[in-house]
């Protein structure tokens, strides 16, 4: 039976007691209010409901939720540590595969305190002893946080298996801040350089203070729908389906192999991940989008190669390419991740499945991910369990998308006089034709460039057809193309003239880009190959 995520909701996440009377009822309220309102169904209609969280007494969720309604429905409560999130919505999924719910409730939430996490509890077995007694055969224990000690460890295990740098974790941090910029959920929203995150306070080993994620206050709630249910009200246009989703727990190799790596979840999450892929007939490489648990930045990056989106020992390579960021292979998450967007425990994992939602239904505003068809998610908690899933559109062609002719629907400019970049373009199509750098058979594609403020404000077109032939570049070209770039007639120039590339020019705001990601960023190859032919031939101008 499928299921699909109709409405979500959550708060702004925030600093532990920074919101006065701000209490986890409060925060429940909130979120479960705008996931009922998105998904326009009344709480009357949810049949049950899982609640998540991991500080709190017993039945929580019922205090959260009757301050929704009391309609007496089942409410279960669920603590698996930080992926207790993505554990309420998976066990929310599997009431309505059994067939006897058409509408369930997720929430997660959490009151945390300030600073690092401690435990509860002195006078029992703490959940993760087994972990600090591998860790401690690994290395030696020390007096920073257990967690950062964890992942601190597991990256430095990297380091020196795979070649991976200190700057490889700080550049994913660096994202992941830029990242939180453009959310408005997030719980900072600063932006700091590469060098600012590296000379930040030493926390453990490779991670830095802005390398770890905080301590967060905060509620996320999605409703859960079957197909019956979202034809009968009519809500195919915003239903998100789960394509598909799997929890593992540790395994022998954790405690048994002396790899720091493995204590922390690789395991536990590459067994999860190669189910999830193997039952869904996708492959990593197909997923657009992923929402991370970059508890810390270490986290992230081993957790690259765990989930396949890179071979083994490459995680640092993918950083390297900006592969993990806008304009590269993936987006790796656009939210800001725990790092920037916060972490408040019960919560995450289901603010991760808003995020994506609202990355497929196109609703991402500035940090929308251009083109997201397949999205990915990753919540671990040690102790251990991991959860991953794969979402998509559940009815892509009730939204009705409108195809834009861009040769016909705009007011294209007769010639290509006038426009800066026509001479380089002329440039460029000299350039493949001689194709001494096999320009063609590298790329292999075809671009479209909707040029804007040309002269006296005109908008030219063209097509380079870099896929038949020795290819051509064509104004007001017919053939479709396989990406098309909106950039003014400037910046264009500043591209093809490798003096900014598609990354930077689209998070600078320069470049907006339909269709192929991977077929945009081929055109840095054919840029670059291309580069050395254009400054010979404007030599000889």
């Amino acid at each position: 039976m499928r299921v699909y995520v109709i409405g979500c909701g959550m708060t702004k996440f925030e600093k532990p007691g920074r919101r006065e009377n701000f209490d986890y009822p409060d925060m429940a309220k909130e979120a479960v209010t705008k996931a009922l309102n998105d998904a326009k169904v009344k709480y009357d209609e949810v049949k049950q409901a899982v609640c998540g969280y991991v500080y709190g007494d017993s039945t929580c969720g019922q205090r959260a939720l009757y301050e929704i309604g009391m309609t007496g429905i089942p409410i279960y409560n669920v603590n698996n540590n930080c992926s207790t999130g993505s554990s309420a919505l998976l066990l929310a999924k599997q009431l309505i595969e059994n067939g006897k719910n058409d509408c369930v409730l997720a929430l997660g939430f959490e009151k945390m305190e300030r600073g690092s996490l401690t435990s509860k509890y002195m006078d029992r077995t703490n959940p993760i002893e087994k972990l600090v007694i591998a860790m401690s055969e690994v290395t030696d224990i020390t007096g920073a946080p257990i967690a950062a000690q964890l992942f601190g460890n597991a990256g430095v295990e990297h380091m020196k298996k795979y070649g991976s740098k200190p700057e490889h974790f700080a550049k994913i941090a660096y994202k992941n801040h830029k990242h939180s910029t453009n959310n408005p959920y997030s719980q900072f929203q600063d932006e700091y350089s590469l060098d600012q995150v590296k000379k930040s306070p030493q926390v453990h080993e490779v991670l830095t203070k802005l390398q770890c994620c905080p301590t967060s206050d905060g509620a996320a709630a999605c409703i859960l729908a079957s197909e019956d249910f979202v034809r009968r009200y009519g809500l195919e246009k915003q239903a998100v389906e789960i394509v598909g989703m799997e929890m593992s727990t540790d395994l022998p190799s954790t405690f048994n192999e002396k790899s720091a790596m493995k204590i922390v979840g690789y395991d536990m999450t590459r067994n999860a991940a190669q189910k999830l892929f193997a039952k869904t007939n996708y492959k990593p490489q197909d997923v657009d989008v992923v929402e991370l648990h970059d508890c810390f930045s270490a986290n992230e990056l081993i957790t690259y190669e765990a989930l396949g989106l890179c071979e083994p020992g490459k995680a640092h390579e993918l950083v390297e390419k900006n592969d993990n960021t806008y304009g590269g292979k993936y987006v790796i998450n656009p939210s800001g991740g725990l790092i920037s967007k916060g972490h408040p425990l019960g919560a995450t994992g289901l603010a991760q499945c808003n995020e994506l939602c609202w990355q497929l239904r196109g609703e991402a505003g500035k940090r929308q991910v251009p083109n997201a068809r397949l999205a990915l998610q990753h919540n671990i908690g040690l102790g251990g369990a991991v959860v991953v899933a794969l979402y998509r559109l559940g009815f892509p062609n009730a939204r009705n998308p409108v195809k834009l002719n861009l040769t016909s629907a705009l007011k294209i400019k007769d010639t290509p006089e006038g426009f800066q970049v026509t001479p380089l373009l002329k440039l460029l199509e000299q350039a493949m034709q001689e194709d001494q750098e096999g320009l063609i058979e590298r790329v292999r594609g075809i671009y479209g460039f909707r040029v804007t403020d040309g002269p006296d404000g005109a908008v030219g077109y063209w097509v380079i057809n870099a896929k038949t032939g020795k290819g051509s570049v064509t104004y007001k070209g017919t053939e479709k193309p396989d990406v098309t770039f909106i950039m003014k007639d400037c910046d264009v120039v500043e591209l093809i003239s490798g003096k900014i590339n598609p990354q930077k020019a689209f998070f600078q705001g320069k470049v907006k880009i339909q269709g192929n990601m991977g077929m945009a960023m081929k055109l840095v190859d054919l840029q670059k190959r291309a580069q050395h032919k254009i400054d010979e031939l404007k030599a000889k101008l």
